[in-house]
């Protein structure tokens, strides 16, 4: 296999791929040169380089990943060649970033700024959860949350210069039938990821009590309520709950072509 990938070839293969057999593509650009930056690109994952031996847990085994940095040199070239070393299927993007906005690739804009603020009420259970889950894996890894009384929020907001969501009036909050989570994947541009929009649907089937949305969605409401009895600090429960939701956008991924079905052998 290659170990670099055009911004032209890959392109084409994000356009032309059937929903499974598109690559995951992932930012690994160095905290400082992120934070400064005003975009990244569409659909991409956001992981630290340094902690690469870490989170390549929560990657399909037989995906296809591509990684790209500033410019497609050492930061990612040396992510790339962990990965490989690792058995994973990985390359890096020539040209990094700049040649994928040179080629005409969609990017999205991020939020400014490193660590950005974020505010909701306090005892999560589904969205409170995933949509964190969501910022830090996609829009900034160094988002910071805060939970706190419901009649808090907006003067918390105002304080700590951070957005509100998943509250009334809030940009990312519920409207009509969607969840504060398939606000944030529309605001920030993630919705042609399949994978994701799978993730979206049990999220809201799980959040809005409508279970028959889908299949998975009543065990993420069982396993949400459990977490939530767990862990009484509820950032302590958001740490918690992230490789939670690692794992179920790694399962969204491997089951997008997948028919087989499952069944329980009866013990004999």
């Amino acid at each position: 296999m290659e170990v670099s990938v055009s911004p032209d070839v890959l392109l084409a293969s994000v356009l032309a791929a059937s929903p499974g057999n598109r690559p995951i593509v992932i930012d690994v650009r160095r905290s400082p040169v992120f934070s400064d930056a005003p975009d990244l690109m569409a659909g991409a994952l956001c992981r630290d380089p340094a902690e690469v031996s870490r989170w390549m847990l929560a990657l399909p085994p037989a995906a296809d990943v591509v990684v790209y940095c500033v410019h497609g040199h050492q930061v990612s070239q040396g992510v790339a060649l962990a990965l490989r070393e690792a058995g994973r299927k990985a390359r890096y993007l020539d040209h990094g970033l700049e040649g994928w906005r040179e080629a005409g690739g969609p990017v999205v804009p991020k939020p400014a700024g490193s660590g950005t603020r974020w505010v909701t009420r306090a005892r999560p259970k589904i969205d409170r959860i995933a949509c964190p889950w969501l910022v830090r894996r996609f829009i900034d890894p160094g988002a910071g949350f805060l939970y706190v009384d419901a009649q808090d929020v907006q003067g918390v907001a105002a304080a700590q210069s951070a957005t509100p969501f998943d509250i009334e009036g809030s940009p990312f909050g519920h409207h009509a039938t969607h969840c504060s989570f398939d606000a944030f994947v529309e605001h920030f541009g993630l919705g042609d990821d399949p994978a994701l929009a799978r993730l979206a649907m049990i999220v809201r089937a799980a959040d809005t009590g409508h279970l028959e949305g889908a299949a998975e969605a009543a065990g993420l409401r069982t396993i949400s309520t459990g977490l939530s009895q767990m862990f009484p600090d509820d950032l302590e429960m958001l740490d918690r709950a992230m490789i939670l939701y690692d794992a179920l956008y790694a399962a969204c991924r491997m089951g997008l072509d997948d028919t087989r079905t499952w069944r329980i052998e009866a013990c004999q």
